[in-house]
């Protein structure tokens, strides 16, 4: 089940720049590459640095502390790699930035489902 939080001032953000942010007990990067909002993990798995620092190049994220490259739409690292990064989905509504975040559910919610 998915529990869509609102991101705070995102008319200020510049494209293309890398923030972190948090979306209820949850810290994660946000990013809008022109073509709309993206928002992942906030560390890269491979050595925990953060992606504040990193940069896009098309749909791919580049993490600044050793390259490693992660793709925007599916997280996975490139093949040599064998990581990932989490991927949130995105939606607007009335110019405000929502982003959905799995919750975990009790073992009597997942029973009575």
């Amino acid at each position: 089940m998915l529990q869509w939080y609102q991101i705070d001032k995102t008319t200020s953000y510049q494209i293309n720049q890398i923030y972190e942010v948090k979306a209820g007990n949850h810290r994660i990067c946000i990013v809008h590459d022109g073509s709309g909002w993206r928002a992942f993990s906030r560390k890269c798995p491979h050595a925990g640095a953060s992606f504040v620092t990193g940069w896009c190049e098309g749909e791919d994220l580049v993490c600044s502390y050793h390259r490693h490259r992660f793709n925007l739409n599916t997280g996975k690292g490139c093949s040599d790699q064998g990581n990932f990064i989490k991927i949130y989905p995105t939606r607007v509504e009335d110019s405000v930035l929502f982003v959905g975040i799995e919750t975990s559910r009790s073992f009597f919610t997942q029973l009575f489902k």
